[in-house]
């Protein structure tokens, strides 16, 4: 039965239309000027609420993705397993989704009668219970207890202003709790990457995941290899590139999700103790490196989680005589084909996540030689604060730091043209247009005509 909405007047909480993004803001006004009804939906209410400022303005309406794009002419609808809608303004793009519902018996796909060629299935699981395919629409009340967590399922409604919560999530905001809608055991079955996200929520702003859902997480942790490689690269970078990194890899390690995701590492860090403390400690320096504004690539965050096992497996082959950058080239291909199985690392992450671990080898090489060239290496500035994150756990690393340290002071580097930031860039030369050779080569027949020609060309 379901359940009276809690509605929450404007003068009782603190979201103020100020702090949401003006392009959302349009995008509400226009759908709600034209009879549709218009909710910002998700992580943004939940953050809103707790006085934070969102990454992103989520939009949910009763419009079709249809209704939608003929409404917007910057629309782009996207997704086959949620059909979305995609506004592109120039500084950011506003998603808009449509109300869904839970799927009745009627509605369900079997995996066997898919037509082959038909763009949009309405409902469809595999033989797990994990939906693909989840396109039934419905209404606000539905949509918001067919998502994940009660915190997720807040809604602002811009034509009164209030806040509407359809479960308990302004009580479990208000707990600091994470609760998932309906069972989590069915939750997480039919979609693993909510177990990725639960601990994500609970690192990032510090919330304490409820006792059922933390123990359906623990014993389903091996079901987020289900998960599409694709889809698992992305939900890693936003678990370790967001500034909470380091008690993100501890709530992993301890659901058993670190494994499943990452068996090799999980090996590595079981063998010897102390390997685990190890690269929590570099997660949280890649944490501070968000925090002063620097961020990390992909690529020194791969180095920073995976380059000490990569280091390990390259110095065995190294003593069982293979050339020392050899093994550790060896070591990268294998550690890519391995991680490619479940997340699916871009062969230039790959490559670059090599230059760094090869560089970082070549950084500790005392004398340095040539150290201009070494230092004018693209990948030089992340193989250096890999060196720094080496050095402050062995002292060994300490020496060549220090070293290279000073060597940037007297010889600061110089920004090439690829990593330049300035805002004003240099105008490029316009290029004279060439004749094709054979309008060239008639010219030069009659001299004449070619004075003429050229007269004609040059104006």
């Amino acid at each position: 039965m379901p359940m009276e909405p809690h509605v929450v007047p404007r003068k009782q909480h603190r979201v103020s239309r100020k702090q949401v993004s003006p392009n959302a803001l349009r995008t509400l006004y226009r759908l709600h000027s034209r009879g549709f009804i218009a909710y910002l939906v998700g992580g943004c209410v939940r953050d809103l609420l707790l006085g934070r400022t969102p990454k992103d303005f989520d939009i949910g309406t009763n419009a079709t993705p249809g209704q939608i794009k003929r409404l917007f002419r910057n629309c782009r609808l996207v997704g086959r397993r949620f059909r979305l809608a995609h506004l592109h303004f120039q500084d950011e793009i506003v998603e808009v989704s449509t109300f869904r519902r839970a799927a009745d018996p009627s509605d369900i796909t079997d995996n066997q009668e898919v037509i082959p060629g038909r763009r949009h299935v309405r409902h469809l699981k595999d033989e797990h219970g994990m939906v693909l395919a989840d396109n039934i629409f419905g209404d606000p009340e539905e949509d918001a207890l067919r998502r994940d967590f009660t915190i997720n399922a807040l809604a602002y409604n811009i034509a009164d202003s209030s806040v509407v919560d359809y479960s308990t999530g302004l009580a479990d905001l208000k707990a600091r709790l994470i609760r998932s809608i309906g069972d989590p055991r069915i939750r997480f079955t039919e979609d693993p990457v909510r177990m990725l996200r639960a601990v994500r929520f609970a690192a990032s702003h510090d919330f304490e995941i409820e006792a059922q859902a933390w123990k359906c997480i623990c014993e389903l942790s091996s079901t987020i290899s289900r998960v599409s490689p694709s889809r698992l690269y992305e939900e890693i970078q936003k678990l370790f590139l967001l500034g909470f990194a380091a008690p993100t890899f501890e709530l992993l390690e301890k659901a058993g999700l670190l494994a499943s995701l990452f068996p090799d590492l999980g090996n590595w860090i079981q063998a010897v103790s102390g390997r685990f403390e190890l690269l929590k400690a570099n997660l949280a320096r890649i944490d501070e490196l968000f925090r002063s504004g620097t961020g990390a690539t992909p690529a020194l965050l791969f180095a920073a989680l995976f380059g000490p096992g990569i280091e390990d497996a390259a110095l065995a082959r190294h003593r069982e005589g293979i050339p020392r950058h050899q093994a550790l080239e060896e070591m990268c291909a294998i550690f890519m084909d391995e991680t490619i199985k479940n997340a699916q690392i871009p062969g230039r992450i790959g490559a670059r996540l090599g230059a760094i671990i090869s560089l970082k080898t070549s950084l500790c090489k005392m004398p340095a030689r040539r150290p201009a060239l070494i230092a004018a290496r693209p990948e030089f500035t992340e193989a250096l604060t890999y060196l720094n994150f080496a050095a402050q756990a062995q002292s060994e690393y300490r020496i060549p730091l220090e070293w290279w340290k000073a060597f940037l002071i007297e010889n600061p580097p110089v920004a090439s043209a690829e990593e330049s930031t300035d805002e004003t860039p240099k105008k490029k030369r316009r290029r004279r247009r060439r004749r094709p050779r054979r309008v060239r080569e008639a010219a030069a027949m009659t001299q004449g005509d070619t004075i003429q020609e050229e007269g004609n060309h040059g104006r």
